[in-house]
């Protein structure tokens, strides 16, 4: 039963058929709310943006539908790449600064050992 076991692409975009680029939406499977309100608001502060949301499909599905609306027929796809690297770039700040401070903890606990 392989076939049964296909595996699905993390990201899919949906458009209408002769549609506009600057309007698309696109599913990403195995996320949640963590993703995509952290990307929305990222997203919704390109001032090419007109809209952007999210929606949970089902509580019981892990997907969520993600839409763009630009305006000035700037493709979705510019503002949705620069909003998972800001988000990137957000996450490495935070990781980087839990391990200074969790650096600093350790070094501080060594000295008041001795």
């Amino acid at each position: 039963m392989a076939g049964d076991c296909e595996k699905k692409p993390v990201l899919e975009m949906m458009q209408a058929d002769g549609g506009d680029e600057g309007c698309v939406t696109y599913v990403l499977h195995n996320e949640d709310h963590t993703l995509g309100n952290s990307l929305r608001y990222l997203v919704m502060k390109d001032v090419d943006v007109e809209f952007c949301g999210y929606s949970i499909t089902h509580p019981s599905e892990s997907k969520i539908n993600f839409r763009i609306q630009t305006r000035g027929g700037i493709p979705a796809t510019e503002p949705l790449r620069a909003g998972l690297t800001q988000l990137n770039d957000v996450c490495q700040h935070v990781l980087n600064t839990f391990q200074a401070r969790v650096d600093e903890f350790k070094g501080n606990q060594d000295q008041s050992m001795e």
